[in-house]
C-alpha cells in the first residue's frame, strides 16, 4: 500500500482520505487551516442531487445585464478584478453553446445518479449514521409564468435522476412551510433533496475520524512538485514531505499547486455569503430556494442559514456583507416574521470552472498525482462520489466517464 498525501483538508479532501484508508493506503492529510472556516462549512447543507444544470446556459446569460445592474443582486462582478477574471469568462460564454451545456448536463448526471448511496457510504467509513434528512425542497416564485416554465424543466431534470416534483399554489406552499407569509405567486415542491446536519459538525466529524486513523497536519503549502522517487511537498515553514502518491484538493488554491505541476487550468471563485442564526426565532421545515433571487434558506437543528448568491472577484478582495443584508432582507418579502438580529455573517470562495465541472482526473502524465477541485456550488453534494472516483483512480482503475472532468481539456 502506499502513502497518499492530500493537499486541502476541506470536504473534499476529507471524503478522498477515508475512501483511500478504505484501500488500506496511509494518508496524511495537510491543511493550512484546520480548524478554520473553509468553504465546506459555510454551504447551505443540502444534497442537491437535482441540480445537474451546468452554470453556463443560455438563459442565465440572457439575465446576467439585469443582474449585473444590481449591486446586491444574485451576481456581481468586482470591476477591478475584470483583466484576471476574462479568460474565466470567456470560456464561460462558449460553454453556454447547446451542445456545450447538454454535455456537461449529461456528465453532472453521472456524478449525481450516485450521491445519496455515496453519502451513506462516507458515513459507514466515518461510523456516521443518520446525518441527511428527507426534507425535499421548495422553490418559491413571484409570478406564475416563472414557476411554470421552471415547473417543465425541473420536472424532465426529476424524471433523469428519479425523483419527484410539484407544482403549489401559495396556499398549499404556506401549508407545508407556515413561514412563507409574505406575497408570492407558487411554488415548486422536489422531494430530490436532502438535508445535512449542521456542515461544520459534519466536516469536524470527519476531520475527527482522519485525525485517529490517518495524520492531519496544520500546514500551509508552499509548492508541490515532481520526484523520481516520489511526490514532494514543501511547507511555508519549510518541512518537506514526500509521498508516494499525491491529490490536489485545496479548492481555489489548487491552481497554484497545478502550475507547479507543469499544467494550467481556469479555476475561480464564485465567492458566496450567508447569515446563520442560531436557536432563530423562525423555523423552516425544509430548505427554501428564492430562485429569482438567487439564495436559500435551510433549517438546521437549532439553527437557520440564509445564503447564496454569486460574486466574481479574486479570492483575497475584501469581503462586501452587504451582499448577506440583502438576501435577509429580501427573504423578510415571503418570511415577514425573520428575525433582524442576532445572525452571524460570513463569506466564503467556491472554486469554479467555467464549465460547471469540476476536476476529477489524473496528472496526464503522472499518474502518481491526482486532481479533485472545482466543484463551485455542488462541493457537499458530490464530496464523497469524488472521493470515490479518486481513490479508484489512483488504484489504477479506468473509468472513460470521467474523461469530461480531466483537467486535460484545459490544456
Amino acid at each position: 500500500m502506499a502513502h497518499i498525501g492530500i493537499v486541502g483538508g476541506g470536504i473534499i479532501g476529507c471524503a478522498t482520505a477515508l475512501h483511500l484508508l478504505e484501500q488500506g493506503h496511509s494518508v496524511t492529510v495537510l491543511e493550512r487551516d484546520a480548524g478554520g472556516l473553509p468553504a465546506s462549512v459555510g454551504n447551505a447543507g443540502i444534497l442537491a442531487v437535482p441540480e445537474i444544470d451546468p452554470i453556463a446556459r443560455p438563459d442565465m446569460l440572457l439575465s446576467v445585464p439585469k443582474w449585473l445592474l444590481d449591486p446586491l443582486g444574485p451576481l456581481t462582478l468586482r470591476w477591478q478584478d475584470l483583466p484576471a477574471l476574462a479568460p474565466w469568462l470567456i470560456r464561460l460564454l462558449l460553454s453556454a453553446r447547446a451542445g456545450k451545456v447538454a454535455a456537461s448536463r449529461a456528465a453532472l448526471l453521472h456524478l449525481m445518479k450516485t450521491a445519496e448511496a455515496d453519502h451513506v457510504h462516507l458515513g459507514h467509513l466515518a461510523g456516521i449514521s443518520g446525518h441527511m434528512r428527507d426534507t425535499g425542497a421548495l422553490t418559491v416564485f413571484d409570478n406564475v409564468a416563472a414557476r411554470d416554465k421552471a415547473f417543465a424543466h425541473e420536472a424532465e431534470n426529476a424524471r433523469l435522476i428519479g425523483c419527484n416534483v410539484e407544482k403549489l399554489d401559495p396556499e398549499e406552499a404556506r401549508r407545508r412551510v407556515p413561514a412563507l407569509q409574505g406575497t408570492f405567486a407558487g411554488a415548486i415542491f422536489n422531494d430530490g433533496y436532502r438535508t445535512f446536519d449542521y456542515p461544520l459538525t459534519f466536516l469536524r466529524r470527519l476531520q475527527a475520524v482522519l485525525r485517529e486513523r490517518a495524520t492531519l497536519l496544520d500546514a500551509t503549502i508552499a509548492s508541490v512538485a515532481q520526484a523520481a522517487d516520489g511526490v514532494t511537498v514543501r511547507t511555508e515553514g519549510g518541512r518537506e514531505f514526500t509521498f508516494d502518491k499525491l491529490v490536489i484538493t485545496a479548492g481555489v488554491w489548487s491552481r497554484r499547486f497545478v502550475a507547479d505541476l507543469g499544467l494550467k487550468v481556469l479555476l475561480e471563485t464564485e465567492r458566496g455569503y450567508n447569515t446563520t442564526f442560531m436557536n432563530p426565532s423562525t423555523t423552516l421545515e425544509m430548505p427554501v430556494f428564492f430562485s429569482e433571487h438567487g439564495f436559500v434558506a435551510t433549517p438546521f437543528e437549532n439553527a437557520l442559514r440564509i445564503g447564496g448568491a454569486v460574486e466574481l472577484a479574486s479570492p483575497e478582495a475584501p469581503a462586501n456583507y452587504k451582499r448577506a443584508a440583502a438576501m435577509r432582507r429580501k427573504m423578510r418579502r415571503y418570511v415577514p416574521d425573520l428575525q433582524e438580529e442576532g445572525g452571524t455573517e460570513w463569506m466564503g470562495r467556491r472554486p469554479s470552472t467555467p464549465d460547471s465541472l469540476p476536476v476529477i482526473s489524473l496528472h496526464p502524465r503522472d499518474p502518481r498525482i491526482a486532481f479533485a477541485f472545482g466543484h463551485g456550488h455542488l462541493g457537499l453534494t458530490l464530496s464523497a462520489t469524488t472521493g470515490r472516483h479518486v481513490a479508484r483512480l489512483l488504484a489504477g482503475e479506468r473509468d472513460d466517464a470521467l474523461v469530461p472532468f480531466s483537467i486535460t481539456r484545459f490544456q
